[in-house]
C-alpha cells in the first residue's frame, strides 16, 4: 500500500497552542499552512518519496536535521529548507521545508500494489497478465484487442509529525509537538511535465489519448528531436497517465538532467487495448501510432530526421514493427525486450538499432538473436556485447562507450542470466526475467545519449 499520509488539498494544521509566531510559542504545527506529497518514478514506478511542508515565515535550513520530523510508517532521510515544494540538492531558507523519504521504504512505492486496480501485478485484464512477448506468470499471453483496466498509480497519502523545533529566518522558534499533518496537495516530479491530449486518425478512425512533453522554452525557429515511447501490454488502460508512472520508459527522456543535455519533445501514447500479441498481427492503433507521429512531426517544430521511437515489450515489438512498415520514419529505435517475426527483419538491417534483453527471457531473446543473424546475413555487421544489469552507472558509461566505439549502425546487448532480477520485481514476477529487464535499461544514460547522435 502507498504511505500512510493522508492530506486534504490545502489542509492547515491545528495546533494545540496559540498561534504567536513573534513570540516563537505554541506548537509548530500552528505555522503549517499546507503539506503537500511529492512523487518521483523509478524503474519500478512512481514512489512516494517526500514531503513538503508550507510555513508562514521563511525557515532557517541549517537549524533542520532529520530528527526534526516523522512521517508515519516512513524513513526519513534528510530534512531541509526551500524555496518552494521541491527536492533540492542543498536546502536553503524558504518557507518550505521539505521531508525526504527513503524510495526503499515498503511503504513508498504507489504503482504496482494490488489495490492499484491490477497494475501491480503487471495485469491489465484478464489473460493480459504479461506483456506481449513475455512468459505470463500463470501461462498464456495477451490477446490482441484484448481492453486493460490498469489504473494507475495511487494517491501518495502520508501523516507528517514535527518532533523538533523549527527556527525561522528572524529567529522565532516553533517547538515541537504532537500535532499531525496529512498531506493534500500532490506533486509528481516529471509527469506533471506532460499535457495530456487525443488524436482522432482520419486514416482508421481509431482515437488515441496520448502524452506529450514539449521542451521548456520551446522556440519554433528552432528543430526539435522527437522519442516516441510505448508501453508493454500489461499498461493498457482508459487512464492517460498510466504510462508515465509504471517506469521510466517515458519520463526518462524527459528529466531536467536529459532536457538540459538533449532538449526534446516527449511523445507517450496510452493505448486502450493490446495493440499486437503474439501473431504479430496489430490493431489499427499500430498504424494511428505512426500517423500520430506525422501529424506531431508537421504541427510542432521537429527534426523529421531525428524522430526517435523506444518501447518494453509490446512496445518493443511495435517499435520493430514500425521500423518495418514505415522505413523512413525513425532516426534511430531502442529496442528492450521484444521481437518479431525473422522472416520479416530484412528491412532492420538499413536502421539504426540499439537493442537490450535478458538472457533469461524465454521469448524475446531468442526471438532477437534470430533477428539479428537476419540483419547480419544482409551484409550489417553488429556489435554485440553481454552486461550485468547490476552494474553501476559509471560501469554502464564504460559499456556503452566501448561497444559506442566500434561505430556499429546496430548493437546488440544482453544482460547476464539472472541479474535483472531484483527483490521488488520477484515480489511482482516471480523469477520472469522479461519485465525486469526494463526498470533496468532505461536507467542506462548512455544508450539515451547514442539514440541522439543517430540520424536518418
Amino acid at each position: 500500500m502507498g504511505a500512510t499520509v493522508a492530506v486534504a488539498a490545502g489542509a492547515t494544521a491545528c495546533g494545540s497552542g496559540s498561534d504567536d509566531s513573534g513570540s516563537g510559542s505554541g506548537s509548530g504545527g500552528d505555522h503549517v499552512k499546507s503539506a503537500t506529497a511529492i512523487t518521483q518514478v523509478y524503474g519500478d514506478g512512481q514512489k512516494f518519496i517526500a514531503v513538503a511542508l508550507e510555513y508562514d515565515s521563511a525557515v532557517d535550513t541549517s537549524k533542520l536535521s532529520k530528527s526534526s520530523f516523522k512521517v508515519d510508517g516512513r524513513t526519513v532521510t534528510k530534512v531541509y529548507a526551500n524555496t518552494s515544494a521541491s527536492l533540492a540538492d542543498t536546502g536553503r531558507d524558504g518557507k518550505y521545508v521539505i521531508v525526504e523519504l527513503s524510495p526503499d521504504d515498503s511503504g513508498a512505492l504507489l504503482w504496482g500494489n494490488d489495490s492499484g486496480g491490477g497494475s501491480g501485478t503487471g495485469k491489465a485484464s484478464g489473460s493480459a497478465s504479461a506483456s506481449a512477448s513475455g512468459s505470463a506468470p500463470a501461462g498464456g499471453g495477451p490477446k490482441v484487442g484484448e481492453k486493460g483496466t490498469a489504473k494507475g498509480a495511487e494517491k501518495a497519502k502520508g501523516t507528517v509529525t514535527s518532533t523538533g523545533s523549527v527556527t525561522t529566518t528572524d529567529g522565532s522558534t516553533y517547538p515541537g509537538g504532537s500535532t499531525e499533518l496529512a498531506t493534500g496537495k500532490q506533486v509528481n516530479l516529471i509527469v506533471d511535465d506532460f499535457k495530456q491530449f487525443s488524436y482522432k486518425d482520419p486514416k482508421t478512425g481509431k482515437t488515441l489519448p496520448y502524452n506529450l512533453f514539449i521542451p521548456k522554452d520551446y522556440d519554433e525557429s528552432k528543430k526539435y528531436p522527437l522519442v516516441l515511447f510505448m508501453h508493454d501490454a500489461s499498461v493498457v488502460s482508459t487512464v492517460t497517465t498510466a504510462t508515465l508512472v509504471q517506469g521510466l520508459g517515458a519520463v526518462v527522456w524527459a528529466s531536467p538532467e536529459d532536457q538540459a543535455e538533449r532538449p526534446a519533445f516527449v511523445l507517450a501514447p496510452q493505448y486502450p487495448e493490446v495493440v499486437v500479441g503474439d501473431d504479430y498481427k496489430p490493431t489499427a492503433y499500430f498504424d494511428t501510432t505512426a500517423h500520430l507521429v506525422q501529424e506531431l512531426t508537421g504541427k510542432y517544430s521537429i527534426d523529421a530526421d531525428r524522430v526517435y521511437s523506444t518501447g518494453q515489450s509490446m512496445g518493443a515489438m511495435m517499435t520493430l514493427g514500425l521500423n518495418i512498415k514505415y522505413p523512413d520514419l525513425f532516426g534511430a529505435s531502442w529496442v528492450v525486450a521484444g521481437q518479431w517475426p525473422s522472416s520479416q527483419a530484412a528491412p532492420l538491417a538499413k536502421k539504426n538499432l540499439f537493442v537490450t534483453v535478458s538472457q533469461g527471457d524465454s521469448k524475446a531473446y531468442p526471438g532477437e538473436d534470430a533477428i539479428m543473424s537476419v540483419i547480419e546475413k544482409a551484409g550489417t555487421k553488429v556489435s554485440r556485447a553481454t552486461w550485468n544489469a547490476k552494474s553501476t552507472a559509471a560501469q554502464f558509461t564504460k559499456a556503452v562507450d566501448a561497444i559506442s566505439a566500434k561505430g556499429t549502425s546496430v548493437n546488440y546487448v544482453t544482460f547476464e542470466k539472472g541479474t535483472t532480477l531484483t527483490a521488488e520485481s520477484k515480489k511482482k514476477y516471480g523469477t520472469m526475467e522479461h519485465n525486469s529487464s526494463w526498470a533496468i535499461a532505461y536507467t542506462i544514460e548512455g544508450v539515451r545519449e547514442w539514440i541522439f547522435q543517430q540520424r536518418k
